[in-house]
């Protein structure tokens, strides 16, 4: 009764904003400094646990911004391989993290777009299976953990590779199961526990296995797969809890020629 009476009293981007704000002020209780979250710059002695009542992944989320093991690994590998912090350039992100979100509106050279199909979560309501901007128009498109909730995912990478410019990059993170050869479907996963059951997540569509790169080149995509927590060392993936390799592997597309 009183999370239906919340719920009428505040929208859904006002709860989404409470509870961001929640998480900033209890994160006076994870002071200390044995873990380090490079999107927000501040220390703690651990980080929060994250995950289904199936796998707790536990020092996976920043208490005070929120990021995950994959957004931290991400924003290493944008600081040091790309120029998207540093040149005049167009951003798509689709689904956006809301730690990433200040990093990219405070880069003065960024054009900086989000997208969600929930309007709540994004500045331009987008379905990733029809995006309304023209060909060639993004130099990047971030795309992070969508993938596997979008019924059409062959479509949302060609729309993805549509509106890239020719000397584009699309940076795209999903999920892995490395036991698996092949990416996982089944039509008996069609409830939230049965998803759950089957593909770890209760909103998971399907779980992605070591084809997903074939995947992406469906779409139109050259890809390159890169695994960018190896380029660290064993004290910094603990610092800043990088994570084991399965949510965290970086897909770098660029459009074939």
């Amino acid at each position: 009764m009183i999370k239906r009476i919340y719920k009428k009293l505040f929208s859904e981007k006002r709860r989404l904003q409470n509870r961001l704000l929640l998480n900033k002020i209890t994160s006076v209780f994870y002071l200390g400094s044995n873990y380090y979250c490079n999107c927000c710059g501040k220390s703690f002695r651990k980080f929060r646990p994250k995950g289904t009542k199936l796998a707790v992944r536990q020092n996976a989320a920043c208490p005070y911004c929120g990021s995950l093991e994959r957004t931290r690994t991400l924003l290493f590998y944008i600081e040091k391989e790309t120029d998207l912090l540093n040149n005049k350039l167009k951003l798509l992100h689709f689904a956006p993290e809301w730690c990433l979100i200040p990093i990219f509106k405070r880069t003065e050279n960024l054009e900086y777009y989000t997208a969600d199909i929930n309007p709540n979560y994004a500045d331009l309501q987008v379905d990733i299976t029809n995006i309304p901007f023209a060909d060639a128009t993004f130099d990047y498109v971030i795309c992070s953990h969508v993938l596997g909730h979008v019924p059409d995912e062959k479509k949302a990478a060609e729309e993805m590779c549509r509106v890239l410019k020719p000397d584009g990059v699309a940076l795209i993170l999903t999920i892995i199961n490395p036991d698996n050869a092949h990416t996982f479907e089944t039509t008996e996963a069609n409830t939230p526990e049965k998803r759950l059951q089957y593909y770890s997540e209760s909103d998971l569509l399907r779980l992605h296995g070591r084809d997903f790169d074939e995947r992406l080149k469906s779409g139109g995509f050259q890809v390159e797969t890169i695994d960018y927590r190896k380029k660290m060392s064993e004290e910094i993936r603990k610092k800043y809890a990088l994570g084991d390799g399965k949510r965290e592997l970086i897909f770098r597309c660029t459009k074939k020629e």
